[in-house]
């Protein structure tokens, strides 16, 4: 079978904007029937699904998306890497995508919030993405990395507060999901914001349920009005430099980009918080080389990158003329799915897919070219922080379920852990100002000493009465050494560290 049989679209000739001829009879590019293209959206098995088309097809295989669409969905690494970092032939415009423009798309299509064009940077193109995306990159290049990791530990203290003592939780709901959320009303500009609600609403867009309207507007409303505060009042946080920023942004644009910064943020670390966290749990290979300082958590974040990539795939590059990629034909308007899950596995790349990636930040799982992810550090931080802190908040950690009970909901964008149930020691609320610690729950001292008497219960209502003390001899008491400082660390590479991690 040619490549050129596998083209989604007609036959019109390159550059002609018409409308383009039906497929011929028995296209395996429209035709679902055997031998035809997978439909995505209804694999139960996404994993083994792109590894069986790698087989059938290579780097690059055609598909259907919801009401049978077209579309191709690129497995191979360097082709990914390719499409993202060619703007001359790939662009994020779906106003040229064929299937939009001859009608087979709807405009109620399951993938349209994601695909359907807006006035954003990660839509635009050329000039116009250049002057969205420098007012994004300066306002992340602005961040206190060092204030942000001092903020994520005092957000992990707020958010194991409320669970601590219970002495088990859902790592998922109760952890995973609220800190990406607070730590970014922080970074925004409206910490009052986070709560429950904020996460739900979050979670609920994201998920597509019958309420996602309502959800979204509750969170649009929330940044529309911290957009109105900035400009009346400018400070320095993220919304307040967009809105400072020369590039002149409008009221609409400020508040649209908070929307993709607050969204893509909360749901790619909580996905990525929350399978590190279940790798530590399942794997004590992985945690005792946490614990012995074989791997420092930033690697096990990486590693987490290469296996459990935040979104799965990325909805979608659209072909701006004739090409080809990875051996197939790609016509001027075809879409195609840039989907960093298969291609981190590629066999070419990593022959052995349980291989450890430490040291190699190769991976997809932030895209890249012109449409990287401006926020990959702040998600990385959040997560890291978040690791290292709750471990140290909860040393003693463990499932409460066998890891074949760990169940997933899966779609074409992401693969979500649902819960992950956990048990510990319950331990006491701790002050939110202080640095994570399970060494200061011990019982508070008496206001009594080894050989005086206790104090003794008084009438009703009367203090305590202290008996007179037994006299004792005279014993000789040893000098007591003298008071010295905590030993600083002891080299550079130490005192960086604790610089960095806001200490």
């Amino acid at each position: 079978m040619t490549p050129e049989s596998h083209s989604l679209t007609g036959d019109s000739p390159t550059g002609t904007d018409g409308p383009r001829p039906g497929p011929p009879p028995g296209c395996p590019a429209h035709g679902p029937g055997p031998g035809g293209p997978a439909r995505l959206h209804e694999s139960e098995d996404l994993r083994t699904l792109y590894e069986e088309l790698r087989d059938r097809h290579g780097p690059v295989a055609p598909v259907l998306v919801h009401d049978d669409v077209p579309m191709w969905v690129v497995l191979g690494h360097a082709e990914s890497r390719q499409l993202v970092r060619t703007p001359a032939q790939y662009c994020k415009d779906s106003r040229i995508w064929s299937p939009l423009r001859d009608g087979l798309v709807k405009p109620d299509h399951p993938l349209m919030p994601h695909i359907a064009w807006q006035p954003m940077c990660a839509h635009a193109e050329g000039d116009e993405h250049k002057r969205l995306r420098a007012a994004i990159d300066a306002a992340v290049a602005a961040t206190d990395f060092r204030g942000l990791r001092r903020h994520v530990n005092r957000s992990v203290q707020r958010v194991v507060n409320r669970f601590c003592e219970a002495g088990e939780a859902d790592l998922v709901g109760q952890y995973a999901e609220h800190l990406p959320m607070a730590v970014m009303c922080h970074v925004l500009g409206m910490p009052d914001e986070y709560g429950d609600r904020i996460v739900e609403a979050a979670r609920d867009m994201i998920r597509g349920t019958e309420t996602a309207i309502a959800s979204n507007a509750y969170v649009m409303g929330a940044l529309e009005r911290l957009t109105a505060r900035r400009r009346a009042e400018p400070m320095d946080d993220f919304a307040g430099r967009l809105i400072a920023h020369p590039a002149g942004l409008t009221d609409e644009e400020v508040s649209q980009h908070l929307r993709v910064v607050l969204i893509a943020a909360f749901e790619a670390t909580a996905n990525l918080l929350a399978h590190v966290l279940r790798q530590v749990l399942i794997d004590p290979r992985f945690r005792s080389q946490l614990n012995g300082g074989q791997m420092t958590v930033p690697q096990a974040v990486e590693q987490l990158l290469w296996d459990e990539p935040p979104f799965s795939t990325i909805f979608a590059y659209f072909a701006k003329q004739e090409t080809e990629l990875g051996g197939q034909r790609i016509r001027k308007g075809d879409g195609l799915l840039f989907a960093p899950a298969p291609a981190n596995v590629d066999p070419r790349v990593r022959p052995d897919p349980t291989a450890d990636m430490q040291g190699n930040r190769s991976h997809l799982a932030f895209g890249g070219g012109p449409h990287e992810c401006p926020g990959q550090d702040i998600g990385r931080t959040i997560a890291e922080v978040g690791v290292d802190a709750l471990l140290m908040r909860l040393p003693d950690v463990e499932l409460s379920v066998d890891e074949a009970e760990l169940s997933f909901t899966e779609s074409i964008a992401s693969r979500h852990l649902v819960e992950l149930p956990v048990h510990f020691t319950p331990r006491p609320q701790q002050d939110e100002t202080q640095r994570p610690s399970h060494e200061n729950d011990t019982p508070r001292q008496q206001d009594w000493h080894i050989g005086a008497a206790r104090p003794q219960p008084g009438p009703a209502g009367a203090a305590p009465v202290r008996p007179e003390p037994r006299v004792q001899p005279p014993v000789p008491v040893p000098p007591l050494p003298p008071v010295t400082e905590p030993a600083p660390p002891r080299n550079a590479w130490q005192r960086f560290l604790r610089w960095w991690r806001g200490y």
